[in-house]
């Protein structure tokens, strides 16, 4: 049997303030000027400067790079290259969701690694020799865990397609999750990235690489999820559902980064690149299509998910009508969250559904998907959720 391999990121600070801690360990790892990498929403609402007072306060200085788009392209990680080149900054702090955080990666691995300043050739496993310029991240949102995984995704605008980028050296040296960060973010922009946390743990959970550390990562994410999300969408100021999920989508991270996901995300890619469609969003609308083509692969793992979501009675039911539940329990909890039901809902166009396919069934994340899954089956399943 080949060795399982566990990666984790170095430090991590949890709870509402947390950001607080960001001027010592600045101060300890004797880093002097940070390149803040953020995009212009959060700044505009002022979630970015909640944490540049923490540095002002402690005179740290900084320089902005807040050209970040929601879905990062290669052009915005090679003018973020050339900008943190001229910053005269020692580390990057990385403060958003998963695209600020994404870009972040690629600047410090191109930065420290300048072979692969093309973007492009960091699609796949890249044979990078060299760490990231030191990352601090620090999540705004509830969902990626970009600051945990050793992923990261930049949209290829030439080629109209997401690459998937698996590289340790990208890892993050600290991350700061702070819940109160995310207590300003919209229903919508909570649902879709609570959903996205979500299917990680899920298609981590069923992935063919998963194995016994993982599995305590995801189920320990879908329960937190099950029992926090429709509060945080609900009540936005609820501390107690924000910090929970805060901690969910982070341990989903952590599971998934080291097992890779499935056609969910192999689905969700190509709306990202073909239509710029939000991740959380794609990934929410699909995941119940997708599990619908998996039960059969492994039923009792969706017995195991069913239950994670709080379903009671799965000891008296049939092992197929207890894996079914799983599918009903996450479909009922997108409609409670308003998500979208169809990709027609979101603009999709059917004539570019065998396009799609085509991406999706090249994406990286598809070898990882329990059950075997050709072009015409992806076809098959956006037909379903067209």
């Amino acid at each position: 049997m080949s060795a399982k391999r566990i990666i984790l990121n170095e430090t991590s600070y949890f709870g509402p303030g947390s950001r607080k801690i960001i001027p010592e360990e600045v101060k300890r790892r004797g880093f002097k000027k940070a390149f803040v990498v953020t995009d212009k929403e959060l700044i505009k609402h002022n979630v970015t400067g909640m944490v540049l007072a923490v540095l002002e306060e402690a005179s740290i200085p900084f320089s902005i790079y807040d050209d970040v788009k929601p879905n990062p392209t290669v052009a915005n990680v090679q003018s973020g290259v050339s900008a943190f080149k001229t910053s005269g900054a020692d580390f990057i702090l990385a403060v958003g969701g998963g695209s600020p955080i994404d870009t972040a990666k690629a600047i410090g691995i191109i930065s420290n690694n300048p072979e692969f300043s093309d973007v492009v050739s960091l699609e796949g496993v890249a044979p990078t020799r060299n760490k990231t310029i030191p990352i601090i991240a620090v999540p705004t949102t509830a969902g990626t865990a970009s600051e945990v995984t050793i992923n990261y995704v930049i949209t290829d605008e030439a080629e109209i397609k997401k690459m998937v980028c698996v590289d340790p050296n990208d890892l993050p040296i600290l991350a700061v999750i702070d819940s109160e960060l995310m207590m300003t973010m919209p229903k919508n922009l909570t649902a879709a990235t609570g959903m996205d946390a979500l299917t990680h743990a899920i298609e981590g959970y069923i992935t063919k690489a998963a194995w016994e550390m993982s599995d305590m990562f995801a189920i320990k994410a879908i329960e937190l999820i099950a029992e926090h999300l429709e509060t945080a969408v609900k009540e936005p100021t609820n501390s107690a559902a924000r910090e929970g999920m805060a901690l969910a989508q982070y341990i989903a991270g952590m599971g998934f980064s080291n097992v890779g996901l499935g056609i969910v995300h192999s689905m969700a890619h190509p709306l990202g690149a073909f239509y710029d469609t939000p991740h959380g969003v794609a990934n929410a609308l699909l995941l119940p299509y997708v599990m619908e083509f998996n039960i059969s692969a492994n039923p009792k793992k969706f017995k195991d998910i069913a239950r994670a979501l709080g379903i009671p009675h799965l000891c008296s039911m049939p092992l197929e009508e207890a894996a079914e539940a799983a599918i009903t329990a996450v479909k009922d909890l997108s409609m409670k969250l308003d998500i979208p039901t169809t990709l027609r809902h979101i603009g999709i166009r059917e004539a570019d559904l065998p396009a799609l396919a085509k991406a999706a069934f090249n994406d990286v994340c598809t070898p990882g998907n329990p059950r075997e899954a050709s072009v015409q089956d992806i076809l098959a399943i956006y037909r379903k959720a067209f």
